[in-house]
Parts: C-alpha cells; sequence; structure tokens
C-alpha cells in the first residue's frame, strides 16, 4: 500500500489538519525530535486507498548563514561579506533534529503534500522540506507527480476539503525572492553592522547597546521615527490670535461661534477685527445649510490594519499582536492573519460567517437583525492575490481565549460584522452669521442611522448640543467677543500605528516582517515605546541616523529598499532573475559600504559630540594582568573591561552582574579574576578576563568561564570542581558554586539546571574520588554540628550526591532565574564526571541519566 506523507508548518496545524480530513479517526504518535507528533490514517488519494501520515515542522527547516570562519568578526574584514564569503544553509533549530525526523517521517513514503502557510515564507519552507524528504522517499515511475501543495486560508472543514480537492505545486519562484531577501540581510546587515559595532564600541563606553545594527529595512524604519524627532526638536513655535464670539437668543444656551478667517498673526490686526465686531450687538444668520453625510464602513481587514488599530486602540506592540492572531489562526478561531487583501470575493459565504455569531450576547443583536434585513455588501478594496481579508471562522468566548486573545478576536470579530453593515448616517446643520462686516460660523451633527457604528461605538458620532432652531434673516444677541491668543504646536512622536502607515506607505517591510523591524529598533535601543505607544528615539537612535545622512542619505532613507522590495516581488512573479537582482543589489550596497567605511569619521564627529570615550567611562573594579593597574567596569550594554593602561577592552558575560572574586587571580594571566551572578536564585561563576575572550586551551570556545576551564590544576576550574554530567542536557557538566554556601548548589555550565544541597552546611568540597556506580565525583561535606542530618552527632562526611543514602534528602533539582532567557555562551561539549585530565570520562547509558533526573523531579 502507497503511503502519502502530509507536512504543515507548526505541530497544532498538523493536529487540526489531520483531524478534519480523518474525521477524527487518526492515531497519534510522538516524532524523534519529540517536538513534532505524527498523526496516521487511511484514506484515498488519487482514487485509491493510501496511508496517510500528518507532521510538521516548527517553522522554517534551514536558515543561511556564513560558512564557519566567516562567523569569527575578529579575522574577517566586514567588506569580503558582500562576495567572498561563502553561506551555507544550516539546521534552524540543530535541538530539534528537523532533517533527520523528516527524513525517517519520508522514508519509503511516495507522495507528500505540503500544508505549509500560504505566503511567500511557506512557499521557502516547502523547498527547505522537499530538499530533506526527497532523497528518501521512494522514487516515481516514469514522469509520475509525487509532490502536492495545499493552499487554504483557514483552518475550517470548508476550506481544508477544498484545498484537498484541489492540490496545486508550490511556487519556485515566490520560494527565490524568499532567498534572495534572506541572502541579502545577510551579507549587507553583517557587514554593516560587524564594522560600526567594532568600531564605536570600542571607542565610546556608554553607547548602552550590546549590537550595533544595520538593516536594509530596520535602519529607514528607525529613521522615520528620527525624522519626526527632528521636526519636534526644530518646531519653533509661532503666536497668532483668534476672535471668539458668544450668541444667544432668548433663553437658549449660548452658541460659541468660529471665526471665518481662522487666525491671524499680528495682534494689531485681529484686535482691529475685534473693535470692527464690537460695533454691532447682533448677529444675523446669513444661511441654515442642513446636509445628510455618511461615514462609510471600514473597508474588511488585512494585517496592517489590524497592527495599527492593536497598537493605537488596544495598546498591543505589532510583534505580540501577530504572535496572538497566528495562535488563533492556529486554533481556527480566525483566517490566516498575513494578508494584504482588504476585499471579500463574489463568492465568500458571508452569511454563513455571519451565522457563526449570532449567539454572543456581546453582539448578537446586530447580527440577528442583519440576517432579518439582509447584509451590506463589503466595500471593494484591494486584492493582493493571497488571501482573503482576516475573518472570524467560528464563534469563540473570552475563558477559551484569554485576555488579550479575546481582546483581538473581539475586534476582528466587530470588525467584520461592520463590514456588512449599513454606513453611519447623520445630518450636519450649518449656521452662518455676520456680526458687523465679520463673518462667524458654528456646526452640528445629529445622528440619523448608526449602521456600523453599533458595533464599533467608538467610531460613532458622539452626542452634542441639539443646534437651534432657525432660518435666514434672524437675529441673535452677541453676548461676547474677544481676541484669544494662541500657540502653534508641535507633531506629537510617530505611534507605532503611525510609524505602520509610513512603513507601509514606502513599501520598507511586508506584512509579516513590519512587526520585526519595529521591534528589533526597540530591542537595540535605538527607541523606547513611551505612554500611548510613541516611539521616541533614544541619543543613539539619533546619533545614527543623522550619522548616515551626513554620510550617505540613501542607507537610511527608504527609497533604495523600497526598490529592492519591487525587484524581489519580480523575482516572486518570475519577471526578474534571481541571480542578476541578488548580484546587481550587493554591487550596489559594496559600494555605499566602502563609502561608508571611508567616511566614518564623519559619524564619529556626531558620536564624539554624544557619548565618553571608554577610557573615561566606567568604575575601577580589578586589575590587569598585563600592566597590573585597575580596569574599569562599564556597565553600560553590553558590559564590558577597559584598561586604560594597555588600551584593551575584556568582553564579559552580558543580562548579570559583575563583581571582584575574592581578589584571586587567574593562574595562566595573572589577571583578577571575576564574578558573574544572574541573581540570588540563579547561577553564579568566576571567570579570568582575558581567558573569556582569548581561550587558552584548545578544546575551549570564547566566552567561557572557569566552570567550562579545563585548566588541570587551578581551584578554580572545571577540573577541581566538575560533579558529572548534567541530568537534563547531554553536553553540560555540574560544577560546585563555591561560593554559594550556605545556600550550597551545583549548576550545569550549559543549561539553566541547578543542584540545591546541603543548605547550612560549613564548607562542602569536591573529593578526587569518583562513585564506583555512577563515576560521578564524591563530595566532602562538613556539617553544622547543631543541624547536621548525620548520626550520633557526627558533622562530617564523604560520598555521591547521586547515589549516597545519607544524601539523598539532602538534595533538589531546580532550574536557575536567567536575566535573559536567551543568554548563552560559547562552548563545546565535554562529556563524563567532569574531565579531571586524568582519562576519566561518563560512562552512564541514557537511561540512568534519565533516571537520575526522575529521582530529583
Amino acid at each position: 500500500m502507497k503511503t502519502v506523507l502530509m507536512v504543515a508548518e507548526k505541530p497544532s496545524l498538523a493536529q487540526s489538519i489531520a483531524k478534519i480530513l480523518s474525521k477524527g479517526s487518526c492515531s497519534s504518535r510522538k516524532g524523534l525530535n519529540g517536538a513534532c507528533s505524527v498523526h496516521e490514517y487511511m484514506g484515498t488519494f488519487s482514487g485509491q486507498s493510501m496511508r496517510f501520515k500528518m507532521t510538521s515542522v516548527c517553522g522554517h527547516v534551514m536558515s543561511l548563514d556564513f560558512i564557519g570562519k566567516y562567523n569569527n568578526w575578529d579575522k574577517v574584514d566586514p567588506a569580503e561579506l558582500f562576495s567572498k564569503a561563502p553561506t551555507e544553509k544550516k539546521e534552524a533549530n540543530p535541538k530539534l533534529n528537523m532533517v533527520k525526523f523528516l527524513q525517517v517521517e519520508a522514508k519509503g513514503c511516495d507522495y507528500v503534500v505540503l500544508w505549509l502557510d500560504c505566503d511567500k515564507e511557506g512557499e521557502n519552507i516547502c523547498f527547505e522540506v522537499l530538499d530533506a524528504i526527497e532523497p528518501v522517499m521512494t522514487r516515481p515511475y516514469g514522469g509520475e507527480k509525487t509532490v502536492y501543495r495545499a493552499k487554504f486560508s483557514s483552518i475550517t472543514d470548508t476550506d481544508i476539503w477544498a484545498a484537498m480537492s484541489k492540490l496545486g505545486e508550490p511556487n519556485r519562484n515566490e520560494a527565490l525572492s524568499v532567498d534572495a531577501r534572506q541572502e541579502l540581510d545577510l551579507r549587507i546587515g553583517c557587514a554593516f553592522t560587524r564594522f560600526q559595532t567594532k568600531y564605536f564600541q570600542g571607542k565610546y563606553g556608554n553607547l548602552d547597546s550590546s549590537l550595533i545594527s544595520f538593516g536594509p529595512c530596520q535602519t529607514p524604519t528607525l529613521g522615520f521615527c528620527v525624522e519626526r524627532h527632528d521636526k519636534i526638536q526644530s518646531f519653533k513655535p509661532e503666536t497668532y490670535w483668534v476672535i471668539q464670539a458668544k450668541v444667544f437668543k432668548g433663553k437658549d444656551s449660548p452658541l460659541t461661534l468660529d471665526w471665518d478667517r481662522v487666525r491671524v498673526f499680528d495682534r494689531e490686526v485681529g484686535q482691529m477685527f475685534v473693535n470692527i465686531t464690537k460695533t454691532s450687538k447682533e448677529a444675523k444668520v446669513e444661511s441654515v445649510s442642513k446636509k445628510e453625510k455618511a461615514k462609510q464602513r471600514p473597508l474588511a481587514l488585512n494585517t496592517v490594519e489590524m497592527l495599527r488599530v492593536a497598537s493605537s486602540s488596544l495598546g498591543m506592540g505589532p510583534q505580540h499582536t501577530m504572535q496572538i492572531a497566528e495562535r488563533l489562526y492556529t486554533q481556527g478561531y480566525i483566517s490566516y492573519p498575513r494578508t494584504e487583501t482588504n476585499h471579500y470575493h463574489d463568492n465568500f459565504d458571508l452569511k454563513g460567517t455571519l451565522k457563526q455569531q449570532a449567539n454572543n450576547p456581546f453582539w448578537a443583536q446586530e447580527v440577528k437583525a442583519l440576517l432579518s434585513e439582509g447584509l451590506n455588501r463589503p466595500r471593494k478594496g484591494a486584492d493582493a492575490g493571497d488571501h482573503p481579508p482576516i475573518t472570524p471562522m467560528r464563534a469563540a468566548s473570552e475563558g477559551e481565549l484569554g485576555s488579550d486573545g479575546w481582546r483581538l478576536y473581539e475586534y476582528i470579530v466587530r470588525h467584520f460584522i461592520a463590514t456588512v453593515s449599513q454606513d453611519c448616517k447623520y445630518l450636519q446643520t450649518t449656521i452662518s452669521f455676520s456680526i458687523a462686516s465679520e463673518g462667524f460660523s458654528c456646526s452640528g451633527k445629529t445622528l440619523i442611522s448608526p449602521g456600523f457604528t453599533e458595533v464599533m461605538p467608538w467610531l460613532g458620532i458622539p452626542v452634542e448640543e441639539a443646534m437651534p432652531v432657525c432660518e435666514r434673516g434672524d437675529v441673535f444677541s452677541v453676548e461676547e467677543v474677544k481676541l484669544v491668543e494662541r500657540q502653534t504646536c508641535p507633531p506629537d512622536y510617530l505611534t507605532e500605528a503611525d510609524l505602520i502607515t509610513l512603513m507601509e506607505k514606502h513599501g520598507i517591510g511586508t506584512d509579516a516582517s513590519i512587526p520585526v523591524h519595529i521591534n528589533n529598533i526597540s530591542q537595540r535601543n535605538y527607541v523606547t515605546v513611551e505612554s500611548g505607544r510613541k516611539l521616541k528615539p533614544t541619543n543613539l537612535g539619533i546619533v545614527l541616523v543623522h550619522g548616515y545622512y551626513k554620510t550617505d542619505a540613501e542607507l537610511v532613507l527608504p527609497t533604495i529598499r523600497s526598490a529592492v522590495e519591487k525587484q524581489l516581488n519580480l523575482i516572486a512573479q518570475g519577471k526578474a532573475n534571481y541571480q542578476q537582482v541578488l548580484q546587481h543589489t550587493l554591487d550596489i550596497f559594496k559600494r555605499k559600504f566602502h563609502y561608508f567605511f571611508d567616511s566614518i569619521a564623519s559619524m564619529d564627529e556626531l558620536m564624539e559630540a554624544s557619548f565618553s570615550p571608554i577610557a573615561a567611562t566606567g568604575k575601577p573594579l580589578s586589575r590587569c594582568g598585563k600592566c597590573h593597574r585597575f580596569m574599569k567596569y562599564i556597565q553600560a550594554k553590553p558590559s564590558r573591561l577597559h584598561c586604560a593602561g594597555c588600551d584593551e577592552t575584556y568582553s564579559l558575560p552580558q543580562n548579570g552582574a559583575i563583581k571582584l572574586y575574592k581578589e584571586l587571580r587567574c593562574p595562566l594571566d595573572e589577571f583578577e579574576l571575576v564574578l558573574w551572578t544572574s541573581g540570588s536564585r540563579g547561577k553564579s561563576y568566576p571567570l579570568c578576563p582575558y581567558c573569556f575572550s582569548n581561550p587558552p586551551f584548545r578544546d575551549m570556545k570564547k566566552g567561557m568561564g572557569c566552570n567550562e576551564c579545563t585548566h588541570p590544576s587551578c581551584q578554580h576550574s572545571l577540573n577541581s570542581l566538575g560533579i558529572a554530567q548534567c541530568v537534563e542536557c547531554e553536553a553540560g557538566v555540574l560544577v560546585l558554586d563555591p561560593n554559594s554556601g550556605p545556600k550550597w548548589k551545583m549548576a550545569c555550565n550549559k543549561c539553566n539546571v541547578m543542584v540545591h544541597f546541603f543548605e547550612q552546611a560549613h564548607r562542602v568540597q569536591v573529593a578526587l574520588e569518583s562513585c564506583e556506580t555512577c563515576e560521578a565525583s564524591l563530595v566532602a561535606v562538613d556539617f553544622n554540628k547543631t543541624r547536621s542530618p548525620l548520626p550520633d552527632g557526627e558533622t562530617q562526611h564523604s560520598g555521591c550526591v547521586f547515589c549516597d543514602p545519607v544524601f539523598q534528602d539532602l538534595v533538589e533539582l531546580k532550574h536557575a532565574t536567567m536575566r535573559h532567557p536567551s543568554m548563552t555562551r560559547g562552548g563545546g561539549a565535554r562529556r563524563g564526571g567532569r574531565g579531571r585530565g586524568r582519562g576519566r570520562r561518563e560512562k552512564k547509558p541514557k537511561d540512568k541519566m534519565a533516571a537520575l533526573a526522575a529521582y530529583f523531579v
């Protein structure tokens, strides 16, 4: 019997699609990588009975990177990254073993149906999957078609079965456009980022950014924010004057009138008009006009509009909004959330979609009214040819979705109902007056029919005081005429919603990448998000943009990136050659890079005026091993040590606190050791500043502390303090933290596993002997006499942390609290007890490790 392999983009999607296609009768099992499940069932394909296997990837299978030696910032000229540096596709997440997993599941399969997201990124992932599985699939006979592509926009029975009945092929051109974007962003971004990061971080100590990054989309995005900041700073308020008049008729409340001339910028001229106006005590009605007007219902919802509204009205950042929208989509509550289309096709089932919302108490009344009276055809928007507008696909409650999920879902539902509702209609009344020879007017709105604003009340016509009933020739009494002084106001900082509008207008990024670029400029400390989700540039962001303008304005203006985006779209449409576009764009940016390199002094002048030299920054902390003078600890990102005497800067671990470690010195280079800690509930370890940046042994890498150092005899090294292989990760070793007493602990030098033991003990030391059962190093513990758990008042005991029954109740497994979840330090794996240099290596099988982990939990 033949087998059909089906691959979705996320595990939850695979489960939902399999459930629909198997009609709930599939069996499920975990895949070998533990992250993806495989759902199996029997079905029909091409008129034959076949076995189906539905599984998934977890986003991109592969990522683009330079080959190993070109990832060394110190040894590679950034200019080489434009052409000389070869790139390679690497597994996006090596821990998932995604390629091996796909190959195991695809082995012997006859057909593959690709259920990846239906956008350009999804097409790219299609070919990543095919590259992995085609070598192990059953070879087709003759020209038999074996690769199919499913196109769908929502996780509903109707859409999934429709997609299965109209299978197509993956789009190679769209996949190539993504390959081109990935390579351009990698080469251009890395070259500029490496150069300016090394140049400026080597000179200034208070930049407060661990990476001074450049991005072909990121930098113009920042440029918009700084351009608005510059307008605010250069704004000079002007004083102007307006005439304010109040009139009344009988016992009615007085009306405040607007002056037809609006304003004047000369006080004396304004006073002259006031004097003229005050010559009359009557205001004559010159005309009364009444016009019925309509406030149009919204266009169907696309991604950019959803991001704008979520930021401005819901207070949710773009990236957070997309994460929630993707979750709602994978759970089947809304249609695909990445779309540029805001127009419904004629065959879209609007009525069926609306019926699903008829029982929700928040909008049931409006929905039932529409169903009985008839739906209004949505406004004609733009059809980008990708996906239908974002639409609710099934009913939900707040309890199902959670707070933010419900708020976004509620808006999507209300927006959809509004698109099929009537326009809001109101009557606008305008009364024109003359007082002496000056013209004034007032206007007001009266609601006729709320239309769509019943479900979107925040867009409704505000209730205003009723306009007086009058006609041409009526006379009102003048109560007051006065000259009011005002000032022009500067524009406000851009909100995220404003920025999204500008990015869409200028073609910077796509509906999928816009949230990423906005998040990046915030993460890099180029802007801060103020109240009202306004984006205020930092000093660093301002200086960078001004520097780009000074050296090469095209680096920050949206024009060049917009042109590149158009070329990438031509690749996707099959109208431009992938290699030609790639080479042409890289040639342009390579020339720009060389000019930027030669002109860096002009940007440096701006930096010099805004930031302190590295030698004048920080506080003395530890002594240099070369000149024996104190080095200064620079706390601003990236935290580091600088020796003014040697003019050398030494890297440190990030996202933690650094302090001097008992004035102890490294036996190799005489540098004073420092202690890094992530907090009272986290890990800590000593390190030598010199060794951290210059690994002293071949089996060490940059960024390793003493807990990974393979020095054979140093009292702080892994060889002296390592106890056993980590109980969770395969690469790490549990190392005693000698500074943790009296709340003693050992921590993995790779992952965040932490083992607490022997609380209140006087001393804990790692012995030279090993456990005969598991080969872990023994520990010698000197307990407090009043709290000793040992029999007969004994205070000293040596044994294995894992196997000794005396220690069993004194050991507790925890996970360290890290200040940043993605904090990593480089380092190769060392298996075994702790590699003390005596040839001893861990021999316990994996099931023994699993047993130890279970024992702790």
